[in-house]
């Protein structure tokens, strides 16, 4: 038995460990910059960094709360960029941006989905995707539902591979987030990958 019809048979017999409810809000669409329209509703997803999803989870520390920014490649399911941060600022989003254009050269006719948080219609980060000729796209109506490949890799982190714990630090989640995430793109077998591992396909897509 794989691990999602594992994790589907204990859900069902609510065998899982429910989340906490308190959480951060992490999208501030209400702003003044301009929002791009959702161009890939329709597509479909054939290659590798041919459409990556960014998004934004919080995490606890025992003094508030601390934020990853992740960028995952809606293909091969693997997290190209990262970033954990104390602030919902724009920094930690830039800097996850700037990882995964470092680590994946190959950048041709890619398609940069998220919400229509302040962090990616900003003019910082609509410029470092312009710069590299990277066209955007963005949730327009039901935000959890247009980008949810990227809400459900941040699910697979905390009720996985537990990130949902409260840290001491804003360091310490740092040092903590980063083997998960290798774990994740390396070792996780998805029944949607065909019980292939995200780096696998990364690298192997004909």
């Amino acid at each position: 038995m794989g691990r999602d019809i594992l994790f589907s048979i204990m859900r069902e017999n609510e065998l899982l460990v429910r989340r906490k409810k308190h959480s951060s809000r992490t999208t501030n669409s209400y702003h003044c910059f301009y929002k791009y329209n959702n161009r890939i509703k329709k597509l479909k997803i054939h290659r590798p960094n041919q459409v990556w999803a960014a998004d934004i989870t919080y995490n606890r520390t025992i003094k508030g709360f601390c934020y990853l920014a992740l960028i995952t490649d809606l293909y091969s399911r693997k997290i190209v960029g990262y970033d954990l941060s104390d602030s919902l600022g724009l920094t930690g989003c830039v800097r996850a941006l700037k990882k995964a254009l470092y680590q994946n050269k190959i950048t041709e006719k890619l398609i940069h989905h998220s919400d229509r948080g302040i962090q990616y219609c900003s003019n910082v980060y609509a410029n470092e995707l312009k710069r590299k000729k990277i066209d955007m796209s963005m949730t327009e109506g039901n935000h959890c539902y247009e980008n949810a490949i990227a809400e459900r890799v941040n699910g697979m982190l905390k009720d996985e591979f537990y990130l949902n714990q409260t840290f001491f630090s804003v360091v310490h989640a740092k040092k903590a987030a980063k083997n998960p995430i290798k774990l994740y793109n390396s070792k996780r077998l998805p029944l949607s990958l065909e019980y292939k591992t995200p780096n696998y396909v990364h690298q192997h897509a004909a």
